[in-house]
């Protein structure tokens, strides 16, 4: 594992360099709030037709499963993910056959996930997958795992990062005590998880401006 700071645009440079050659897998991860978004839609945008996106978002189990399951105030637990459908997702990608593979999207506005929402064309060299737990390993997650070329953990602040995530609960609609009750509580308890897998990471980043 190696420790850097990098602004965003020295990331997306070093993002570029994964399109120099055959289809790679990139993975950005972090405790939910710390920024992956950011980092792998900037990527995207930068590169182009060279990168397309494949978030592990797009594997949410629906609110109706989660309901069904009693998860549904667990949203965004591990366990609340369709794991093997993101593997198998990722497996396909690596070594792409068809000319076009269609990957899930989250739609923060409805709190669900879309089927077939992105078309990942079989001549783009970079796929950037996004999530919280790219570096678990049991069962189809270290699938997952296996099938990025590297994933990068992208660091930051805690109370940023809780900062980050009570403003965006709000913007989805919950109240400010709600907002902090759910940053602090399910929110925290998966940061903790996937905190302690930082030094699986290939690269540990701390974005600076």
């Amino acid at each position: 594992m190696k420790e850097i700071e990098l602004t965003l645009d020295q990331v997306v440079l070093r993002a570029r360099e994964f399109t120099k050659s055959n289809r790679k897998i990139l993975g950005i991860t972090g405790a939910p709030g710390a920024g992956k978004s950011t980092v792998a839609k900037a990527i995207i945008s930068e590169l182009g037709e060279l990168a397309a996106f494949a978030p592990m978002d797009g594997f949410h189990l629906s609110n109706a499963t989660l309901i069904a399951q009693g998860k549904r105030e667990r949203k965004g637990a591990i366990d609340t993910f369709d794991a093997a459908g993101y593997a198998n997702l990722l497996e396909r990608l690596r070594n792409q056959s068809d000319e076009v593979v269609h990957a899930p999207d989250f739609y923060r506005e409805l709190e669900e996930s879309i089927g077939s929402a992105i078309p990942i064309n079989k001549s783009t060299p970079l796929v950037v997958t996004e999530g919280n737990y790219l570096l678990f390993s049991d069962g189809p997650w270290g699938r997952a795992r296996a099938a990025m070329d590297e994933c990068w953990f992208i660091d930051v602040a805690h109370d940023l990062r809780i900062e980050r995530l009570i403003n965006r609960h709000i913007a989805m609609g919950k109240d400010p005590e709600s907002a902090k009750a759910w940053s602090l509580g399910s929110d925290q308890k998966n940061a903790e998880a996937i905190l302690a897998k930082k030094s699986e990471a290939d690269l540990v980043i701390s974005l600076i401006s």
